[in-house]
């Protein structure tokens, strides 16, 4: 999946928003002012996504192009090659599931806000 791709689907989420809150070149999407997906646009070939701890270990040692995220605490969130042969159904999947994992930390009433995506 490209770039503009990526946007496009995570924007296609309901209640989704984006921003650059740390410079003028980091896409964050954010689901409840949380944050659930990370791109840099000079380094386009990159997708940072939060995950379940267990299925964050498990999508490393499945797929090289998965790999701990850079800056941020890799035992909930993982870095994606796009470069690499995932397909966009897998991307998408991983998109969904980041979505999700943040959902889940929302409280109870709150989490009947949004959709179950995973």
């Amino acid at each position: 999946m490209d770039i503009e791709s990526i946007r496009e689907y995570c924007l296609s989420l309901p209640k989704v928003t984006e921003d650059f809150p740390f410079d003028d070149t980091t896409l964050v999407f954010r689901i409840g002012g949380k944050i659930f997906a990370m791109m840099d646009l000079e380094d386009a070939s990159k997708l940072t996504l939060k995950s379940d701890p267990n299925q964050a270990l498990t999508l490393r040692d499945k797929y090289s192009e998965i790999s701990g995220a850079w800056h941020m605490n890799k035992k909930y969130w993982n870095q994606l090659n796009l470069y690499g042969q995932l397909s966009d159904t897998l991307v998408k999947q991983l998109i969904r599931h980041s979505y999700s994992e943040v959902v889940k930390k929302f409280p109870k009433r709150r989490q009947q806000e949004f959709p179950n995506l995973s």
